[in-house]
């Protein structure tokens, strides 16, 4: 679909934000560069930026993992990739958000496993409850994906929702991969790591979305010894090593000012209450979203609306492809400028129900 966007085109599928990489990791890059910092480097990663990551991890997340423990990864997405590679055998179940991110099915296969949906529901914010995970708890079960802040639905998990899975995957020796990448696009909420009430966990995350570094495909999988390592070998007969610069620019981000974040946040605020508010006075009903960059509205007949949105150049993704219970929905993402949507929204406007 986006190869269909136009000079006049507003594209509101995209998701990545829409600000620049902050000037400190920028600079970090261009100094790896200049001091010839472009060599491989250890499977793991560099040990300064692992010994930051462990260390971001007690203080934000509560998670107490060793640097050893850690691997940088190209991008959440090979993170979530050696994690399902290192765990799931032919057959093997994994229980995985509907409406949910689209790679989570296809990287379940690939690993030789059956994905297995979790229906979520505009009833409970989308919230993938611990209810939920344990009606679709089978002896096949070996895991279970969870995505809070979530694409595409922006819900986040609530603190009882996070212990409730945590405890179903101690019950159930499954281990709960929780794909934290959207972790600081949020806004009246707080964020809960699984990680910080079990064992059982392996936490995925990255630096695209909090800092907008999308093309650096840099991230990082933490979890327990036993599981590290079996990551270890997928990884490194995989990629070998994520990119030396790459890494010195994540360890800038780590170490350096903040504040990119909370004014980029504070924005998407703003362009979700804009949104949100205009879909509701088309008639459009949406659950607002708690965190990342997506509302995911209920519509009438979607696959026609986003047909005729396309008509009126704006991009909307039809929520049938985020899982087969993201039916009777769209995508929006406000990763756009806040003139851009006010103005998406008005072609909108004359073109629902």
């Amino acid at each position: 679909m986006f190869e269909l966007v136009g000079e006049d085109s507003i594209n509101l599928g995209l998701g990545e934000p829409d600000f620049d990489t902050p000037p400190h990791i920028r600079e970090a890059a261009k100094k790896a560069l200049d001091e010839g910092f472009t060599h491989y480097t250890v499977n793991k990663g560099i040990i300064e930026l692992r010994e930051a990551i462990s260390a971001k991890l007690k203080e934000d997340n509560g998670i107490d993992v060793s640097p050893d423990n850690v691997i940088v990864t190209v991008g959440a997405s090979e993170g979530l990739q050696i994690a399902l590679n290192a765990l799931v055998d032919v057959g093997d179940e994994v229980l995985i958000p509907d409406p949910g991110f689209v790679s989570y099915d296809a990287s379940v296969k690939l690993a030789g496993g059956k994905s297995i949906s979790v229906k979520l529901t505009d009833e409970d914010e989308f919230r993938m409850t611990p209810e939920k995970v344990q009606e679709n708890i089978t002896s096949k079960t070996k895991a279970v994906i969870i995505n809070s802040p979530s694409n595409p639905t922006g819900s986040v998990m609530t603190k009882e929702d996070i212990k409730g899975v945590a405890q179903i995957a101690d019950d159930h020796g499954i281990a709960v991969i929780s794909d934290e990448i959207y972790e600081k696009i949020i806004y009246d909420e707080k964020h809960y790591s699984p990680g910080t009430y079990t064992e059982n966990s392996i936490t995925i995350n990255g630096f695209s979305k909090a800092y907008a570094m999308t093309g650096f495909r840099i991230g990082y999988v933490a979890s327990g010894h036993e599981i590290t390592e079996e990551m270890l070998k997928v990884h490194q007969y995989n990629t070998a090593c994520a990119s030396s610069i790459s890494q010195k620019a994540a360890l800038a981000a780590l170490k350096g000012p903040q504040d990119s974040i909370d004014a980029m946040v504070k924005e998407f605020r703003r362009r979700r209450d804009l949104i949100v508010s205009r879909l509701r006075g088309m008639g459009i009903s949406c659950v607002e979203p708690k965190g990342a960059f997506y509302v995911f509205p209920w519509v009438k007949f979607p696959e026609a609306f986003v047909a005729r949105a396309l008509q009126m150049d704006v991009i909307l993704v039809p929520g049938i492809s985020c899982g087969i219970y993201g039916e009777d929905h769209v995508r929006l993402s406000y990763a756009a400028s806040y003139e851009e949507i006010e103005e998406a929204m008005d072609r909108l406007d004359g073109i629902y129900p």
